[in-house]
């Protein structure tokens, strides 16, 4: 679950295809929004929202990129499994729903 900051000037929208190549080397496509996420108690660095959306794979190989030591593939179930950090395991359920 790639994530990180918008950028000043950036809309969400970019900031995600941004974050993901980043982290991942993978470029994708939106599809839907899934949801946004903004419990101030949802994260112990403090009050973050996260904006997260339902994507497609476009191009690329999975690879740890300029943002990431490494990177891994899961199913949704076994990431289920883990220990997911802040409320992973509630936006995870919540696209399953979804898709």
């Amino acid at each position: 679950m790639p994530g990180g900051f918008v950028e000043y000037g950036e809309t969400v929208e970019e900031a995600v295809l941004r974050e993901v190549k980043e982290e991942t080397g993978v470029s994708i496509e939106i599809q839907n929004l899934l949801g946004v996420y903004s419990d101030p108690g949802r994260d112990p660095r403090g009050h973050m929202i996260t904006v997260c959306f339902l994507a497609t794979k476009t191009e690329g190989d999975l690879k740890a990129d300029t943002d990431a030591e490494e990177v891994s593939s899961f199913t949704p179930h076994e990431a289920l499994e883990m220990n997911l950090a802040f409320d992973h395991h509630e936006i995870l359920k919540d696209a399953l729903k979804k898709i």
